[in-house]
């Protein structure tokens, strides 16, 4: 079959955004997002510096969309590992996305990095990038439903100062699961992160040698936060 012009322009588009994309990428590992300039990619790849604002008119459309496709990869290995635990013990399926979360990020620190990392100076995420950076959170809060509705979920107990916000947070962020759920997940997805976070920006040096032990039983607590029962646990 014979290529028409526009669908070989449009693989030409396709091919030269993926190329801009990794050239930015490797110098988010040299040099930081911070210091990501459009015309420095452009010289590398030995574009013109007006035809690569015909891909991505700013900067900060380029971090915009290495943001996304950071969340996606992510979210995906999170949803990979959900699925491959299906039938599991709800313990288990949660210390298996944690697992590949921790993976991911290990895999790829600097791409961690620039989602959670430092902030970028001068740049604020648009709201686009909400749906691609709740694919972790939402995969977890699966494993949570999916316990709940089996009547294996001790739901925790919210105090009375946080009833009305914890009712708020489980009709934005949490329906079909009892208010009292919503907080404990905000805050072990939260120290989920932040853990991990630890380890991949050498926090842990000299203070944590047994890493992935480490890591199964701290997840197995934020399990236990959330009303599971960790891996294993009868």
């Amino acid at each position: 079959m014979t290529s028409t012009p526009h669908g070989a322009r449009a693989r030409a588009r396709t091919e030269i955004t993926a190329a801009i994309k990794e050239e930015a990428r490797r110098r988010l590992a040299e040099q930081g997002a911070a210091e990501l300039s459009l015309r420095a990619v452009a010289r590398t790849l030995g574009m013109a510096s007006s035809a690569i604002y015909r891909y991505f008119p700013s900067r900060d459309d380029l971090l915009t969309a290495l943001i996304t496709d950071a969340y996606d990869s992510l979210g995906e290995a999170a949803e990979a590992a959900l699925k491959a635990s299906a039938g599991a013990a709800p313990g288990e399926r949660w210390t298996a996305v944690c697992e590949a979360v921790r993976g991911w990020a290990l895999a790829h620190p600097h791409e961690y990095a620039l989602i959670y990392g430092s902030p970028v100076p001068g740049y604020a995420a648009p709201a686009t990038t909400v749906p691609a950076a709740s694919r972790v959170g939402f995969a977890l809060i699966d494993v949570v439903r999916d316990a709940h509705r089996a009547g294996e979920l001790d739901v925790p107990s919210v105090p009375a100062d946080l009833e009305a916000e914890a009712a708020r947070m489980a009709a934005d962020f949490v329906p079909g699961l009892p208010p009292a759920v919503a907080p404990a997940c905000v805050a072990v997805w939260a120290q989920l992160l932040g853990l991990i976070g630890f380890e991949v920006f050498g926090q842990f040096t000299r203070i944590v040698e047994e890493r992935d032990a480490f890591f199964r039983h701290t997840v197995g607590g934020l399990a236990r936060t959330v009303g599971l029962r960790p891996a294993g646990a009868s």
